[in-house]
């Protein structure tokens, strides 16, 4: 039987300098407070904002950087069904084309921090964004992916990878 949450649409901003190190922000705010994660947030849904428009609204909220939709690159499609039992997840994860040059400074939403790919496995992250999606991110990276995960009450998340394209 399928639960009747609130779903929610957002956009995850994968950010790079010239190292290629990962920009993450350490997220004073639920969901996934106190971890470390791309920055990004929801889609204005109620005024019809574009998950595009609303990637571009976030990189200058968040990281006081302009950008167009043509520095995005849709890299993956993930919906969550039930995420800590609360709401469906519609998230459209970019990557950045634009190389950053230097560390946003803090804002309301958290720290941020440049961090090499090995040092992932280290760090504080979602449990889904170490099961599977930086997995993909990383293996189709500049191509694209889909993906489904049924999260369970009991913390188990089945995982359904519904495109991929290196």
């Amino acid at each position: 039987m399928h639960r009747l949450l609130p779903y929610k649409v957002a956009t995850l901003l994968y950010c790079f300098n010239e190292r290629d190190e990962v920009l993450l922000i350490e997220r004073v705010h639920e969901p996934n407070r106190g971890l470390w994660s791309p920055c990004g947030g929801k889609v204005r849904m109620e005024v019809g904002e574009s998950p595009y428009a609303g990637a571009c609204r976030e990189a200058e909220e968040e990281l006081c950087l302009r950008l167009t939709p043509s520095d995005l690159h849709l890299t993956g499609l993930v919906s969550e069904h039930g995420l800590q039992g609360q709401t469906h997840w519609l998230m459209f994860l970019f990557e950045v084309t634009r190389r950053l040059s230097s560390l946003p400074p803090p804002c309301n939403e958290g720290r941020f921090g440049f961090f090499p790919r090995s040092a992932l496995d280290s760090l504080n992250l979602p449990a889904t964004d170490r099961e599977r999606i930086w997995p993909w991110f990383w293996k189709y990276r500049g191509g694209f992916f889909a993906a489904h995960c049924h999260c369970h009450p009991d913390g188990r998340n089945d995982w359904t990878l519904e495109e991929a394209r290196a």
